[in-house]
């Protein structure tokens, strides 16, 4: 792992380069290598390839030794159109896992692709938090919660960095919306700001992530890539920001004065508004020089540093979908996909009483790899739930049949000894959104929020609803990127998984779980509420949008709405029990330490989570929030002593007044469990 420490080492080095730099050779730096009509006919005329099929340069100056900065996307592996990358499953299900080991593993892997495609930069920690689920690039992110936000995205920027690869952590900040994102103007209060909002980004910096890409909308009326109060005040003052800022592609600048004064390192992917222009703010006294120095200067370094560090290990070709890689693509669905319900423990159902299944629904036989936009990974091959579910069960008839004439439906159903019905959203429904127009719309697909609403499809409540009774071994297989609300239909069906868009091995996974070969442990980093009106409300398409303080399983417990399923709630083949629970403080740190017993008679996986409570706050604080968690493996019968801890100054609130965050001296009520709900939570207190 490069540290700040060792990327500050190389200022020096930076900076007697940079005194051998013309005005346009810095400028140079700070900009992409082409102009967008340039690369925009260039996407057309390779249009059977993604746009993003090889690594985008900005800067670089060979003769005198300044490798090119070199980008590549992701989250779910790299954005590179070889047809052998290795597709990891979307963020939100890695999410799901609660394992950030698994995502620091997943980070070197990303890392050393990365380097065999010849990029130097990943651009792919997105930790935006999606403020409503109907966000259409939620699937990109990890949940709703801001801790486990930045505990999951500094695992990843730890392991990009590890492979010497320069991660860069998006989008900065407020991106929660798809249809309106070029336009609108996000406003809210400075608590929510700096409580909700921010501290995962933060995170991510001290874990040492060396650039950050500013996002496309605009925040208390100026674009994020012009702000000076978010990239010079907050990100490179406050939180003492040593890397180096980029913008989002094309149109993350719009100003060329007001983005490089305002804090702008970069602008991606071409070259439009600094290059000459730039050149020219400065010669007539626009933008000081010394801005664009202090800019080339953190390129620079941040360049070296880790240049200095990838040359010491060649890029090896192999690694791109190798074995190894796919092997922690599965892992990872595996430990994701999340049980939400299992009526008389249907599920998992015994290999030899099967003899046939009828898998229902069009995506049962789709690539279910997620959004076709900028992170669209191409591998090699991914594995339908179908052929994952009739892999699992060799010896059974399987079937699929899109169930659009519902009595012939009925009728399959009471003929098969179980059925499955696969129902969702694909990146047509969810994902990212560019525009309607041909000409611009490079990603391929419509994407976008969800604007009709978090629920299935019409024909798909329709479908469940007739056949799910039918046969009581039957099972939902969710698709989709976050929240789903199932109160329609729930009721109609034995067991529901939620699968999320699990990756080129996510069949694989999802057919051993529903066998038992593998027993789920994934937990929904979000909350299911009976009613969309339980959330926060949004206008998708708007150019001006108020985030409040409150959001998913915070917003729910304020209000006392009880969800359908709690933040953190996820099933298992087994059961455990926790106990002997005490709770404690140390000089900067809470903790909680208990037994955790495998209670049931098969090998498992929970995830212990702990909440500290506020009710004792003499301002307006959450009911709780998640603050530390712990994956536990266990065999039957077993059991383990654990320890989670959380910092002090994580249970800080910020005073706007004052502008500091501030220790509140009171009681706080201490949780342990196995999800947010109260009936699953052991409860203590602690004094500070």
């Amino acid at each position: 792992m490069i540290d700040k420490a060792q990327r500050l080492s190389y200022t020096q080095q930076a900076y007697a380069l940079l005194q051998k730099l013309s005005l346009t050779e810095k400028v140079f730096m700070m900009s992409g290598n082409k102009k967008a009509k340039e690369l925009l006919a260039e996407m057309q005329a390779n249009a059977e390839k993604h746009y993003n099929y090889r690594p985008y340069p900005a800067g670089g100056l060979p003769e005198k030794n300044i490798p090119a900065m070199n980008f590549v996307d992701g989250p779910r592996g790299v954005v590179c159109d070889t047809g052998q990358t290795t597709c990891f499953p979307v963020s939100m299900l890695r999410g799901a896992s609660f394992d950030t080991e698994l995502e620091e593993k997943i980070g070197h892997a990303i890392g050393l692709e990365t380097k065999a495609y010849g990029g130097n930069t990943f651009a792919g920690v997105c930790i935006n938090l999606p403020y409503n689920p109907g966000w259409g690039r939620s699937q990109e992110t990890y949940g709703e919660e801001s801790f486990h936000l930045g505990k999951m995205g500094s695992a990843l920027v730890t392991g990009v960095q590890a492979e010497a690869v320069i991660a860069c952590v998006k989008h900065y900040a407020f991106n929660s919306m798809e249809c309106s994102r070029f336009k609108v103007a996000i406003k809210m209060d400075k608590r929510t700001e700096r409580e909700v909002f921010l501290p995962h980004f933060k995170d991510c910096v001290d874990a040492g992530a060396g650039s950050i890409m500013s996002a496309y909308n605009a925040y208390q009326g100026v674009p994020c890539g012009h702000s000076d109060y978010l990239l010079n005040q907050v990100l490179k003052k406050e939180w003492d920001f040593d890397g180096f800022v980029m913008s989002d592609f094309f149109w993350g600048i719009r100003d060329t004065v007001a983005a490089a004064n305002g804090g702008q390192d970069i602008e991606m992917c071409t070259t439009e508004w600094f290059g000459n222009k730039l050149v020219e703010a400065v010669r007539n006294g626009q933008v000081l020089e010394e801005t664009i120095d202090q800019a080339t200067l953190r390129i620079l370094r941040t360049l070296l540093a880790f240049e200095a560090e990838r040359s010491k290990v060649p890029a090896d070709q192999t690694v791109v979908g190798s074995k190894k890689h796919r092997q922690l693509a599965l892992q990872s669905a595996r430990e994701g996909i999340t049980l939400l319900k299992n009526k008389e423990q249907v599920l998992p159902l015994v290999a030899n009483r099967i003899r046939k299944i009828v898998v229902f629904g069009h995506l049962a036989d789709k690539e279910l790899t997620g959004d076709q936009g900028s992170s669209a990974v191409r591998p090699a091959y991914v594995i339908t739930p179908l052929q994952g579910i009739a892999n699992a069960f060799p010896k059974a008839e399987v079937i699929q049949y899109d169930g659009q004439d519902l009595e012939y439906a009925k009728q399959l159903a009471t003929k098969a000894d179980a059925t499955i019905f696969v129902v969702g959203y694909n990146y047509d429904d969810e994902g990212e959104f560019v525009s309607k127009s041909e000409e611009t719309n490079y990603t391929g697909a419509r994407g976008g929020d969800r604007v009709n609403g978090l629920g299935l499809h019409a024909d798909e409540v329709q479908l469940i609803k007739a056949v799910g009774p039918v046969n009581q071994n039957s099972t939902v297989v969710l698709v989709g990127g976050n929240t789903i609300i199932m109160t329609e239909w729930e009721a109609k069906v034995s067991a529901i998984l939620m699968a999320y868009y699990p990756g080129m091995e996510g069949g694989t996974a999802l057919g051993e779980i529903i066998a038992g070969q593998v027993n789920p442990s994934g937990k929904i980093p979000y909350v299911i509420p009976y009613a969309e009106a339980d959330l926060p409300q949004v206008n998708w398409q708007t150019d001006q949008q108020v985030y409040d303080y409150y959001h998913g399983y915070a917003k729910l417990e304020k209000e006392g709405v009880v969800p359908l399923r709690p933040y953190g709630y996820g099933l298992s083949y087994t059961t455990f029990d926790i106990s002997m629970v005490t709770f404690f403080k140390t000089e900067d740190q809470v903790k909680a330490q208990a037994i955790i017993k495998n209670t049931g008679n098969r090998e498992g996986t929970e995830v212990v989570q702990l909440y500290v409570g506020f009710t004792n706050s003499k301002i307006d604080r959450p009911v709780k929030l998640l603050r530390g968690f712990q994956r536990v493996s266990l065999a039957p019968g077993a059991e383990k002593t654990i320890e989670i801890s959380c910092l002090i100054d994580k249970l800080k609130w910020f005073n706007p007044e004052l502008n500091e965050w501030q220790l509140e001296q009171m009681t706080y009520e201490m949780y342990l469990g196995t999800s947010a709900a109260k009936q699953d939570l052991m409860v203590g207190e602690i004094t500070l």
